[in-house]
């Protein structure tokens, strides 16, 4: 595609309405297309031109999952920070019942964590084939 980029000297110059331009921009976003007038010059020539489909309401899923995702990293950040304070507090006695109930309380958030996580991924890995 380089060599064929080097060779190309002349330019037209090409008016259109705002409703025409949407339209082809429209449709050039929806191609693997990189470049408007890559897009232009393949529908010019009468080259195949690939679309990509893409579900909406899938592609604004995903993007909730990911804040999701990195919500959960960082509260799981948290858990462990406080853990690590606690930790430091296990001479005083009433800490230790503390910390023995907030350790259990940690796995049980964790394994559910890691479940989201895991349903996420399944999820965005079929986002990806799709």
């Amino acid at each position: 595609m380089e060599k064929e980029n080097s060779n190309r000297s002349r330019i037209i110059g090409l008016r259109l309405t705002p409703e025409e331009y949407a339209k082809i921009y429209r449709k050039w976003k929806a191609s693997t297309c990189r470049k408007l007038s890559d897009y232009v010059r393949k529908h010019l020539f009468n080259k195949p031109i690939t679309t990509n489909y893409r579900n909406q309401s899938l592609d604004d899923f995903i993007e909730e999952t990911v804040v999701l995702r990195n919500e959960l990293s960082a509260i799981g950040n948290n858990v462990n920070q406080v853990v690590k304070k606690m930790h430091t507090l296990q001479q005083i006695p009433e800490f230790r019942e503390w910390i023995v109930r907030y350790e259990l309380e940690k796995r049980i958030l964790s394994n559910k964590m890691e479940d989201i996580q895991n349903h996420i991924q399944k999820i965005t890995d079929k986002w990806l084939q799709s």
